[in-house]
Protein backbone atom coordinates (compact mmCIF):
# COMPACT_ATOMS: atom_id res chain seq x y z
CA UNK A 1 0.00 0.00 0.00
CA UNK A 2 1.29 3.49 -0.75
CA UNK A 3 2.39 5.49 2.26
CA UNK A 4 0.21 8.31 3.39
CA UNK A 5 1.60 11.70 2.60
CA UNK A 6 3.54 13.23 5.47
CA UNK A 7 2.40 16.67 4.40
CA UNK A 8 -0.61 18.01 6.23
CA UNK A 9 -2.73 20.95 5.24
CA UNK A 10 -1.94 23.94 7.40
CA UNK A 11 -4.93 25.19 9.37
CA UNK A 12 -6.64 28.18 7.83
CA UNK A 13 -6.01 31.56 9.42
CA UNK A 14 -9.00 33.66 10.65
CA UNK A 15 -8.52 36.42 8.10
CA UNK A 16 -8.55 36.76 4.33
CA UNK A 17 -6.05 37.37 1.55
CA UNK A 18 -5.91 39.81 -1.34
CA UNK A 19 -6.66 36.80 -3.55
CA UNK A 20 -10.01 36.46 -1.79
CA UNK A 21 -10.99 40.02 -2.69
CA UNK A 22 -9.71 39.52 -6.23
CA UNK A 23 -11.94 36.43 -6.53
CA UNK A 24 -14.99 38.36 -5.31
CA UNK A 25 -14.34 41.18 -7.78
CA UNK A 26 -14.07 38.63 -10.57
CA UNK A 27 -17.25 36.88 -9.47
CA UNK A 28 -19.17 40.15 -9.60
CA UNK A 29 -18.07 40.63 -13.23
CA UNK A 30 -18.50 36.97 -14.23
CA UNK A 31 -21.40 35.57 -12.23
CA UNK A 32 -21.85 32.27 -14.06
CA UNK A 33 -21.20 28.62 -13.32
CA UNK A 34 -18.46 28.14 -15.90
CA UNK A 35 -16.34 30.92 -14.43
CA UNK A 36 -16.94 29.78 -10.85
CA UNK A 37 -16.23 26.09 -11.48
CA UNK A 38 -12.97 26.91 -13.24
CA UNK A 39 -11.90 28.73 -10.05
CA UNK A 40 -13.59 26.60 -7.39
CA UNK A 41 -10.25 25.68 -5.83
CA UNK A 42 -9.54 29.40 -5.27
CA UNK A 43 -12.93 29.83 -3.62
CA UNK A 44 -12.33 26.82 -1.36
CA UNK A 45 -8.81 27.91 -0.35
CA UNK A 46 -9.05 31.68 -0.20
CA UNK A 47 -12.65 32.19 0.93
CA UNK A 48 -14.36 29.14 2.39
CA UNK A 49 -11.48 27.89 4.58
CA UNK A 50 -10.62 31.27 6.15
CA UNK A 51 -14.33 32.07 6.48
CA UNK A 52 -14.87 28.94 8.56
CA UNK A 53 -11.78 29.82 10.62
CA UNK A 54 -13.19 33.30 11.32
CA UNK A 55 -16.55 31.82 12.28
CA UNK A 56 -14.89 29.35 14.67
CA UNK A 57 -12.95 32.10 16.46
CA UNK A 58 -16.02 34.29 16.75
CA UNK A 59 -18.20 31.41 17.93
CA UNK A 60 -15.67 30.42 20.62
CA UNK A 61 -15.79 33.97 21.97
CA UNK A 62 -19.60 34.07 21.81
CA UNK A 63 -19.77 31.27 24.38
CA UNK A 64 -19.23 34.01 26.99
CA UNK A 65 -21.95 36.47 25.95
CA UNK A 66 -24.26 34.63 23.52
CA UNK A 67 -24.14 30.92 24.46
CA UNK A 68 -27.57 30.25 22.93
CA UNK A 69 -26.12 31.17 19.53
CA UNK A 70 -23.13 28.82 19.62
CA UNK A 71 -23.29 26.27 16.81
CA UNK A 72 -20.89 24.48 14.41
CA UNK A 73 -19.18 26.81 11.96
CA UNK A 74 -20.56 24.90 8.96
CA UNK A 75 -24.10 25.68 10.14
CA UNK A 76 -23.41 29.37 10.62
CA UNK A 77 -21.79 29.87 7.21
CA UNK A 78 -24.37 30.72 4.58
CA UNK A 79 -24.36 29.15 1.12
CA UNK A 80 -22.80 31.17 -1.68
CA UNK A 81 -25.46 29.83 -4.06
CA UNK A 82 -28.43 32.13 -4.62
CA UNK A 83 -32.02 30.90 -4.46
CA UNK A 84 -33.27 32.09 -7.85
CA UNK A 85 -36.65 30.35 -7.84
CA UNK A 86 -38.66 33.48 -7.10
CA UNK A 87 -36.23 36.12 -8.32
CA UNK A 88 -35.97 37.95 -11.62
CA UNK A 89 -32.20 37.98 -11.07
CA UNK A 90 -31.01 34.51 -12.17
CA UNK A 91 -27.30 34.96 -11.43
CA UNK A 92 -26.32 31.78 -9.55
CA UNK A 93 -23.93 33.14 -6.90
CA UNK A 94 -23.90 35.74 -4.17
CA UNK A 95 -21.02 38.17 -4.53
CA UNK A 96 -20.12 37.93 -0.84
CA UNK A 97 -19.49 35.26 1.77
CA UNK A 98 -21.66 35.49 4.87
CA UNK A 99 -22.43 33.97 8.26
CA UNK A 100 -25.55 34.07 10.44
CA UNK A 101 -25.64 33.00 14.09
CA UNK A 102 -29.28 32.27 14.84
CA UNK A 103 -30.53 31.44 18.32
CA UNK A 104 -30.77 27.71 18.98
CA UNK A 105 -34.38 26.66 18.65
CA UNK A 106 -35.20 29.41 16.17
CA UNK A 107 -33.36 27.97 13.18
CA UNK A 108 -36.52 27.60 11.09
CA UNK A 109 -37.71 31.14 11.78
CA UNK A 110 -35.81 34.40 11.76
CA UNK A 111 -35.42 35.36 15.41
CA UNK A 112 -32.72 37.75 16.57
CA UNK A 113 -29.13 36.90 15.72
CA UNK A 114 -25.70 38.01 14.56
CA UNK A 115 -24.44 38.44 11.00
CA UNK A 116 -21.43 39.43 8.99
CA UNK A 117 -20.42 39.31 5.37
CA UNK A 118 -17.42 40.12 3.23
CA UNK A 119 -17.73 41.46 -0.31
CA UNK A 120 -15.10 42.97 -2.58
CA UNK A 121 -16.36 46.38 -1.47
CA UNK A 122 -16.86 46.11 2.30
CA UNK A 123 -17.37 44.16 5.49
CA UNK A 124 -20.84 44.34 7.04
CA UNK A 125 -21.26 43.39 10.71
CA UNK A 126 -24.84 43.37 12.01
CA UNK A 127 -27.03 42.21 14.87
CA UNK A 128 -30.78 42.19 15.39
CA UNK A 129 -33.88 40.67 13.86
CA UNK A 130 -34.44 40.92 10.12
CA UNK A 131 -37.65 40.23 8.22
CA UNK A 132 -39.36 38.52 11.18
CA UNK A 133 -42.35 36.33 10.55
CA UNK A 134 -45.75 37.88 11.10
CA UNK A 135 -46.24 36.27 14.52
CA UNK A 136 -42.77 37.32 15.65
CA UNK A 137 -43.31 40.86 14.43
CA UNK A 138 -46.51 41.11 16.44
CA UNK A 139 -44.85 39.59 19.53
CA UNK A 140 -42.05 42.17 19.51
CA UNK A 141 -44.50 45.03 18.99
CA UNK A 142 -46.58 43.81 21.91
CA UNK A 143 -43.43 43.67 24.04
CA UNK A 144 -42.60 47.25 23.03
CA UNK A 145 -45.93 48.51 24.38
CA UNK A 146 -44.52 47.99 27.88
CA UNK A 147 -40.76 47.85 27.33
CA UNK A 148 -40.00 50.43 24.64
CA UNK A 149 -37.86 52.50 27.01
CA UNK A 150 -35.61 49.51 27.64
CA UNK A 151 -34.98 48.89 23.93
CA UNK A 152 -34.38 52.59 23.31
CA UNK A 153 -31.80 52.64 26.10
CA UNK A 154 -30.07 49.53 24.76
CA UNK A 155 -29.96 50.84 21.19
CA UNK A 156 -28.44 54.14 22.30
CA UNK A 157 -25.77 52.78 24.61
CA UNK A 158 -22.74 55.06 24.13
CA UNK A 159 -20.16 52.28 23.72
CA UNK A 160 -22.39 50.43 21.26
CA UNK A 161 -23.17 53.48 19.14
CA UNK A 162 -19.46 54.32 18.78
CA UNK A 163 -19.01 51.17 16.67
CA UNK A 164 -22.52 50.30 15.41
CA UNK A 165 -25.16 52.38 13.67
CA UNK A 166 -28.91 51.87 13.75
CA UNK A 167 -30.11 49.88 10.76
CA UNK A 168 -32.08 52.51 8.87
CA UNK A 169 -35.02 50.52 7.53
CA UNK A 170 -38.14 52.24 6.30
CA UNK A 171 -40.87 52.02 8.93
CA UNK A 172 -44.61 51.95 8.46
CA UNK A 173 -46.05 55.40 7.84
CA UNK A 174 -48.96 54.68 10.14
CA UNK A 175 -49.17 52.74 13.39
CA UNK A 176 -49.87 49.01 12.95
CA UNK A 177 -53.53 48.16 13.27
CA UNK A 178 -54.61 48.13 16.90
CA UNK A 179 -51.64 50.15 18.21
CA UNK A 180 -52.26 53.70 19.55
CA UNK A 181 -50.74 56.49 17.47
CA UNK A 182 -49.89 58.53 20.58
CA UNK A 183 -47.94 55.75 22.30
CA UNK A 184 -44.49 57.00 23.44
CA UNK A 185 -42.81 54.04 21.76
CA UNK A 186 -44.71 54.25 18.48
CA UNK A 187 -41.56 55.11 16.51
CA UNK A 188 -40.10 51.75 17.53
CA UNK A 189 -43.40 49.90 17.12
CA UNK A 190 -43.78 51.16 13.53
CA UNK A 191 -40.50 49.52 12.54
CA UNK A 192 -40.66 46.23 10.65
CA UNK A 193 -37.27 45.00 11.79
CA UNK A 194 -34.78 46.12 14.43
CA UNK A 195 -31.03 46.01 14.16
CA UNK A 196 -27.58 47.54 14.24
CA UNK A 197 -24.82 47.48 11.68
CA UNK A 198 -21.26 48.54 10.98
CA UNK A 199 -19.60 48.86 7.59
CA UNK A 200 -15.84 48.55 7.29
CA UNK A 201 -13.60 48.67 4.21
CA UNK A 202 -12.96 45.25 2.68
CA UNK A 203 -9.26 45.56 3.52
CA UNK A 204 -10.18 45.23 7.22
CA UNK A 205 -10.71 41.52 6.56
CA UNK A 206 -7.02 41.16 5.61
CA UNK A 207 -5.84 41.97 9.13
CA UNK A 208 -4.86 39.17 11.53
CA UNK A 209 -7.12 40.56 14.25
CA UNK A 210 -10.14 40.83 11.96
CA UNK A 211 -12.23 38.35 13.93
CA UNK A 212 -11.76 40.45 17.07
CA UNK A 213 -13.50 43.38 15.33
CA UNK A 214 -16.54 41.16 14.82
CA UNK A 215 -16.50 39.83 18.39
CA UNK A 216 -16.26 43.31 19.89
CA UNK A 217 -19.34 44.49 18.01
CA UNK A 218 -21.32 41.31 18.68
CA UNK A 219 -20.54 41.54 22.39
CA UNK A 220 -21.81 45.12 22.61
CA UNK A 221 -24.95 44.15 20.65
CA UNK A 222 -25.81 41.10 22.75
CA UNK A 223 -28.28 42.87 25.05
CA UNK A 224 -30.26 44.11 22.03
CA UNK A 225 -30.41 40.64 20.48
CA UNK A 226 -31.48 39.12 23.80
CA UNK A 227 -34.25 41.71 24.14
CA UNK A 228 -35.58 40.98 20.65
CA UNK A 229 -35.59 37.23 21.31
CA UNK A 230 -37.28 37.55 24.69
CA UNK A 231 -40.84 36.96 23.39
CA UNK A 232 -39.77 33.67 21.78
CA UNK A 233 -37.52 32.18 24.47
CA UNK A 234 -40.42 30.75 26.45
CA UNK A 235 -41.69 28.80 23.45
CA UNK A 236 -38.19 27.43 22.76
CA UNK A 237 -37.82 26.23 26.36
CA UNK A 238 -41.26 24.58 26.28
CA UNK A 239 -40.29 22.65 23.16
CA UNK A 240 -37.05 21.50 24.82
CA UNK A 241 -38.96 20.24 27.86
CA UNK A 242 -41.46 18.42 25.65
CA UNK A 243 -38.68 16.70 23.67
CA UNK A 244 -36.89 15.77 26.91
CA UNK A 245 -40.04 14.09 28.24
CA UNK A 246 -40.29 12.00 25.06
CA UNK A 247 -36.74 10.69 25.38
Amino acid sequence: MPKASSKSIAPAQPYFSKEALKFLRGLKRNNDREWFEARRSIYEQELKRPMLAVIERVTDAMAEFAPAHVRPAQKSMMRIYRDTRFSADKTPYKTHVAAWWTRNGLEKTSGGGYYFHLSAKEVVIAAGIYMPEREQLLAIRMQLLQQHEELRRLLHDKKLRKVMDLDQVEALRRPPKGFPADHPGIDLIRQQQWGLEARLPADAALEEGFWKEIVMRFRLSASVVDFLNRPFVGDVEKKKQYIFKLM
